[in-house]
């Protein structure tokens, strides 16, 4: 039987998580307090939709940054899988591992998935903006990958 799907909502309290990075380092959510933490769950490093919403978060980091703002990209995938997915494409933002899928499963980013026809257990692209204060500011919780970056910094900027 799958677990509850969780309803996170703007206002709430984002649920802290400490993960690897590529290299095996630990990056938890308190490490950014103080500032925008945009958080973006994504199935699978190397693939298309995922390695277009990477790049396109990469190629805006500095106007992020600008904003006082950092991009963490959660998968189920290996700190390895990161490390070789960041330097192949030449990411800049922080990617971390979820192989148990707890942090997926805090942010309801888990769970039931439609593929031609067939219905499975996997990763829902979505992403949080999560405020200096650690509460969710805004919710995109199924995203389409053309645009997503721009559409995030546009919302950031309204918020500033």
């Amino acid at each position: 039987m799958p677990a509850k799907k969780v309803e996170l909502k703007i206002g709430d309290t984002a649920p802290d998580f400490c993960l690897p990075d590529k290299d095996n380092k630990e990056v938890c959510l308190k490490d950014f307090k103080d500032r925008y933490t945009i958080v973006y769950f994504y199935p699978k490093d190397n693939s298309p939709g995922c390695t277009t919403e990477a790049i396109g978060f990469t190629g805006i980091l500095p106007d992020l940054q600008k904003l006082d703002a950092t991009v963490v990209g959660i998968s189920p995938d290996s700190p390895e899988s990161h490390r070789k997915f960041a330097e192949k494409k030449n990411l800049k933002v922080t990617l971390l591992s979820d192989s148990e899928k707890e942090v997926l499963k805090k942010y309801g980013a888990w769970g039931l998935k439609k593929f031609r026809g067939k219905t499975y257990m996997g990763v829902i692209r979505s992403t949080f903006l999560v405020d200096p204060k650690g509460k969710i500011a805004h919710i995109w919780p199924k995203v389409s990958v053309k645009g997503h970056a721009e559409e995030v910094k546009s919302l950031l900027t309204d918020l500033q």
